[in-house]
């Protein structure tokens, strides 16, 4: 399909899909001339999109033109609706439109079901710090792809040090892989180690020092997250799946549910042999405890998006999170 709508989170992901569609489309020598890239938030930027989207590309190789950050698959205007459907239509056959945007399609726009038509649709997510089982997968298939072979002992200390990071596992994989080369031994945590940074904290630990009420340990872990140049609203998304994960285990376990199975399904988590050691983390907790934890959360969600300071925001999130754990 000449069409592409990528959607996701994972900026890493989508910026290397990108570079792939120019070095399959473009032809290099005639780049500045049939390849932009256009920050297309408004109408006008869309339709200036799609106006040279529909001319024919100059000399050899085809045109693309990237729609970025654009909201059509959220809201479209009729008249948007009506011009991305007749250039759909006109689009010569050396010429590609790509959109990129971090929100997830509403299947019930028109403007959704008029890409999934005429476009090829491609999800960008990051996986959940917590779906660990996820992150040991894409460390196997992405050591697999430039053929380095990993012992089991290592895949777990590369899913501790840098979790769902796709952009360092490439660059710790490839710094890696330099260092093994010629060896056709399985890399092992005792031969990683040295290598790849594995005291670096994550969200999860900043979850478990929360629930603990530890409030020195948790300000510590936000200052470390934050100098490791861990983004504000990553951190919030972690702790807000965290928090939900044990609330639904604390609901299941106070409506007086037993089965594993029905708890795991009920809180959205893929393995129900980890129910067991969640049941363990929320002992001593109640659900007006995570409900008031999670109100705290979403709070501090509007406030990082609304530009206030990242690093004191988090800090009296985190302090008020710890109070809350303790009343």
């Amino acid at each position: 399909m000449p069409v592409y709508f990528y959607w996701g989170d994972d900026d890493y992901q989508i910026s290397q899909a990108v570079k792939k569609l120019i070095d399959t489309h473009v032809d290099p020598m005639w780049l500045d001339f049939n390849y932009v890239k256009i920050i297309a938030t408004g109408d006008l930027e869309m339709m200036d999109g799609l106006n040279q989207a529909v001319t024919s590309p100059f000399g050899m190789g085809s045109r693309l033109t990237w729609l970025a950050d654009t909201a059509i698959a959220q809201r479209c205007s009729e008249s948007l609706l009506s011009e991305l459907e007749r250039t759909f239509k006109n689009l010569p056959v050396d010429s590609y439109i790509l959109f990129t945007t971090s929100n997830k399609p509403d299947g019930r726009a028109k403007s959704t079901k008029l890409l999934q038509k005429y476009s090829q649709i491609l999800e960008f997510s990051l996986i959940p710090p917590w779906k660990t089982d996820a992150i040991v997968q894409l460390v196997k298939q992405t050591a697999a792809e430039i053929d380095l072979k990993i012992a089991s002992d290592g895949i777990d200390l590369l899913v501790d040090a840098i979790g769902n990071d796709t952009r360092r596992l490439t660059m710790e994989l490839q710094k890696l892989q330099l260092s093994h080369y010629g060896k056709t031994n399985p890399l092992t945590a005792k031969e990683i180690a040295p290598l790849v940074q594995v005291s670096a904290h994550n969200s999860l630990q900043l979850a478990s020092a929360i629930r603990s009420a530890n409030t020195s340990q948790a300000l510590s872990l936000i200052a470390e997250l934050l100098r490791n140049n861990e983004v504000g609203l990553r951190i919030c998304a972690t702790l807000v799946g965290q928090f939900r994960t044990w609330l639904w285990i604390k609901l299941m376990q106070e409506s007086g549910e037993r089965d594993d199975k029905a708890i795991a399904d009920a809180a959205e988590i893929g393995n129900p042999k980890r129910v067991y050691f969640l049941k363990q983390e929320v002992q001593g907790l109640n659900s007006q405890k995570l409900m008031r934890s999670l109100s705290i959360l979403l709070r501090l969600e509007a406030d990082l998006k609304l530009g206030k300071d990242e690093t004191a925001t988090l800090q009296t999130a985190i302090i008020e999170l710890c109070q809350a754990m303790t009343k």
